[in-house]
């Protein structure tokens, strides 16, 4: 690739910063998580910055207690920029996950961490930009959105349901 094309594609992408508080083993790169923030930006990735926070359970408790009114760990908080900040700067907010949590899911619902770590990334970005799912009908317009973003991601769909597997033979 061109450095023109590579300066071009990193003006398209949102800068991410990321801070571990926590020792989370593997977590994809920036660059990565630039690449999930920007299919679920689209058009209005360009010029914008986003930073994610990689915390313990515990945190993750306090956090979304703090924050949400709900005393467990979450996967992903989203914390989104004030207006005035994000209009003048760019900045999206923050991301908040716990990876632990996160590894967990990935086994139970029997897909690989790569896709589960996608997946959270996308939804936390489509929180900072005003996607919710409070109410069913705005449920419906982020899942769809989702779904659209992980689909150019390569990724399945994450909210069809799939058969449990198989006990494995003894």
């Amino acid at each position: 690739m061109s450095t023109a094309r590579k300066r071009a594609r990193a003006r398209a992408h949102p800068a991410v910063s990321i801070a571990r508080r926590v020792r989370a083993g593997w977590s994809p790169p920036a660059r990565e998580m630039s690449t999930w923030a920007a299919a679920a930006l689209g058009a209005r990735a360009r010029g914008r910055e986003l930073s994610v926070l990689l915390v313990a359970k515990a945190a993750s408790r306090a956090l979304n207690a703090r924050y949400r009114g709900r005393d467990q760990p979450t996967n992903v908080l989203s914390f989104p920029a004030p207006p005035s900040l994000a209009a003048v700067s760019g900045l999206l907010g923050d991301l908040v996950i716990c990876p632990a949590l996160l590894r967990a899911e990935a086994r139970a619902q029997h897909k690989s961490a790569r896709a589960h770590w996608t997946h959270l990334v996308v939804h936390g970005v489509l929180h900072l930009i005003g996607y919710d799912h409070e109410r069913e009908s705005e449920a419906q317009r982020m899942q769809r959105r989702e779904i659209r973003a992980l689909r150019l991601l390569g990724v399945a769909n994450p909210y069809r349901v799939r058969p449990a597997r198989p006990p494995a033979p003894r």
